[in-house]
């Protein structure tokens, strides 16, 4: 099922069955933010990030180095280089993709993102490494941008793909496709967001983290928060604003956010995490933020193992 109906598609989704396949990735991979700097393109549509005046490289980078560090604590991640031809390279899960056996290729909006696309030793690393089966959707027409535009319930095979210049209808059909999902809901971005992994977290199929201000219509996003109950956040205009829903789950038992959105997380709702059986890990990341996207932005997931849904 794919739908822009939000009745059809809660009615299915509330009988699914966890057990699509793991919650939470093996592995994660990450892009060095070598040539990190503004790039113009981007910005167009990206209102999140900095003017140039305020990007510094050699802070995002030892950012970043933090960042490998801290999560290699709990799953192994590699770093692939970065490339001064592609400074958005540090937000690799827009491109790189994989779910059970295969790897995704996504089709990059803007051309100084595509050339992310052609990297051939990323490439080679899942197929010739993992032995995954490549599924290339970057050189067809529609954008679709991987998991910036699709949150993606993994315990349950469910979507969320939030339209955008940066997603069309057509984009996420071929993501629903290739990522082999039972149900994808589609729906409108506000005006001015660019992705749905900025105002959407699913956590382990356990929780949900939404801003209610970034979808076009906001009973959307009260409706995923009432499928995750009662272990959902609600986010107010500040936890938005400080990236609080560009989170992810790299364990059963952590939730990882950047310090700024940390910082700006809540008690209470650091509590709802708690209750969900979540410790929230932060990492500061206000020089990569500058860029326009945070921490769950930086890490590519790797599902390797087979899926047990259908």
């Amino acid at each position: 099922m794919i739908t822009r109906d939000p009745d059809a598609f809660f009615a299915f989704a509330r009988g699914v069955k966890a057990d699509f396949g793991p919650a939470t990735p093996r592995a994660a991979f990450l892009v060095a933010p070598d040539g990190f700097r503004l790039a113009e393109q981007s910005a167009r549509d990206n209102a999140y990030m900095a003017d140039a005046a305020a990007f510094d490289a050699a802070r995002a980078s030892a950012q970043h180095r933090d960042l490998h560090r801290a999560i290699s604590a709990v799953l192994p991640t590699v770093c692939f280089a970065g490339d001064p031809a592609t400074p958005d390279a540090v937000f690799p899960n827009n491109v790189f993709g994989t779910a059970a056996g295969r790897y995704v290729v996504g089709r990059m909006r803007h051309p100084v993102r595509q050339r992310e696309a052609a990297r051939a030793d990323i490439r080679a690393f899942f197929r010739d490494v993992l032995g995954m089966t490549e599924v290339d959707l970057s050189s067809q027409p529609h954008a679709c941008e991987l998991t910036g535009s699709l949150v993606i319930d993994r315990a349950r095979g469910l979507g969320y793909c939030g339209l955008s210049e940066r997603c069309d209808e057509a984009g996420a059909r071929l993501m629903h496709a290739a990522f082999g999902l039972r149900a994808t809901l589609l729906f409108d971005l506000a005006p001015g967001e660019y992705h749905a992994n900025v105002v959407l977290a699913v956590l382990a199929g356990r929780a949900a983290v939404v801003c209610p201000a970034g979808f076009a219509d906001p009973a959307v996003a009260e409706a995923i928060a009432g499928i995750y109950a009662p272990h959902a956040v609600v986010c107010d205009a500040a936890e938005h604003a400080a990236f609080v829903a560009n989170c992810i789950a790299l364990s059963p038992e952590t939730v990882w956010m950047s310090a700024t959105a940390g910082r700006a997380l809540a008690p209470v709702h650091r509590a709802v995490l708690a209750e969900a059986g979540f410790r929230v890990e932060t990492v500061e990341l206000d020089a990569i933020e500058a860029a326009g996207g945070s921490l769950r932005c930086c890490i590519g997931e790797l599902f390797t193992g087979p899926s047990a849904g259908s």
